[in-house]
């Protein structure tokens, strides 16, 4: 694990979606890119964790209800990935939601069914 910070981490996972949407471009399955993020942040040295599940905890109960954050980068961000046509605001609040139930400050949804990478890619903040 790294001494980096959320704003830090962010960079690189942003430099590293970029490197992933050149050479493979848009139209492929969520779990594609998924794993060309992934091989990328291993490569830059980042401790990631992918399909990492996300319990819910309710009146003191930890439940499984079935959540998993699509890549979690040194225990501090979360990255959700999406191929869509165009990004909602339900996108959003799911990484929202994932965040305050992990507590962690920052999240990205990166979507890579875009032209542009920088079009697809929005940070999302919990008390940051």
């Amino acid at each position: 694990m790294t001494n980096l910070n959320e704003n830090e981490l962010s960079a690189i996972i942003v430099n590293a979606a970029l490197k992933v949407h050149r050479n493979m471009g848009p139209g492929l399955l969520e779990s594609s890119y998924q794993e060309c993020l992934s091989y990328e942040l291993n490569k830059a040295g980042l401790f990631i964790e992918k399909e990492k599940p996300l319990p819910l905890i309710y009146e003191e109960v930890k439940l499984e209800v079935g959540y998993r954050v699509d890549i979690l980068v040194e225990k501090k961000v979360k990255i959700e990935i999406k191929s869509v046509e165009a990004l909602n605001d339900v996108h959003l609040a799911q990484v929202l939601t994932y965040l305050k139930l992990s507590d962690c400050k920052l999240g990205l949804l990166i979507n890579f069914n875009v032209a542009l990478i920088k079009h697809g890619i929005k940070r999302v903040v919990n008390k940051l």
